[in-house]
């Protein structure tokens, strides 16, 4: 069972403080009776109305894209440039990211239209974890490696302990792997700006289990029903 301005919200009609208004206006029935604030339905069995039309919930789809640099994380862009949802085309549902990747950054974002699980997701109490590869310029000494592993003061505060490792040297610039769980705007280049450390590339490569496995920039995949049930369970784990 669940509130009716959840169950109006998730289907699309509005969002849940709108819902709520249209209850108290009585435009809501459930089952042929006025609906009110506190009315819960079962999405199986109910039967709910907005203004004599039935409501039918939205299926949820989940999705993982490759983003490919260039291209902005959002629904729409005023500049005019390409968003990830140019590259997903129509799939019949208004999907939307969980969290962000910057212009300049690629890899693994994950897309959907669960409004409850992209907010536990992103939501820190849950500390859910990404993995990326770091280009930067220069070569970190390992002074400045646990000085990430520690957190280090950013303008917006101290940051959590990171995990990072050297994944590869080269002439005057070092690949590495760092997970974060945190999600604040540009954090990963704020870190290493912070230590004097340019980011040159950047590529979210890990969502907590989920990889890209096989798919090239600007593809992407719907997930399995397993994945689903990890993710959700995640956030339950920790709830």
């Amino acid at each position: 069972m669940v509130r009716l301005q959840k169950f109006l919200a998730a289907a699309g009609v509005a969002s849940r403080r709108k819902a709520e208004e249209l209850i108290r206006q009585g435009k809501v029935t459930v089952n042929g009776e006025r609906a009110v604030l506190g009315t819960r339905v079962d999405p199986e069995k109910d039967i709910v109305r907005l203004d004599g039309k039935v409501v039918t919930p939205e299926k949820k789809v989940y999705l993982i894209l490759n983003k490919p640099r260039g291209v902005v994380t959002t629904c729409r862009d005023p500049q005019g440039r390409r968003t990830v949802l140019d590259l997903i085309g129509s799939i019949g549902a208004a999907v939307h990211p969980v969290g962000r990747l910057d212009y300049d950054t690629e890899g693994l974002l994950l897309l959907t239209n669960d409004g409850d699980l992209t907010n536990k997701l992103i939501h820190p109490r849950y500390q859910i974890e990404k993995t990326y590869h770091v280009l930067v310029e220069g070569r970190p000494t390992e002074q400045d490696l646990e000085t990430l592993r520690r957190g280090l003061l950013l303008e917006d505060g101290w940051t959590a302990p990171a995990r990072v490792s050297i994944l590869k040297e080269m002439r005057g610039k070092t690949w590495l792997e760092m997970s974060i769980h945190e999600g604040r705007n540009r954090q990963v280049r704020r870190m290493w700006a912070r230590l004097g450390y340019p980011v040159l590339k950047l590529r979210r490569t890990r969502f907590a289990f989920l990889t890209l496995g096989r798919l090239r920039p600007g593809e992407y995949r719907h997930l399995s029903r397993e994945e689903v049930r990890k993710l959700r369970a995640l956030t339950r784990e920790k709830g």
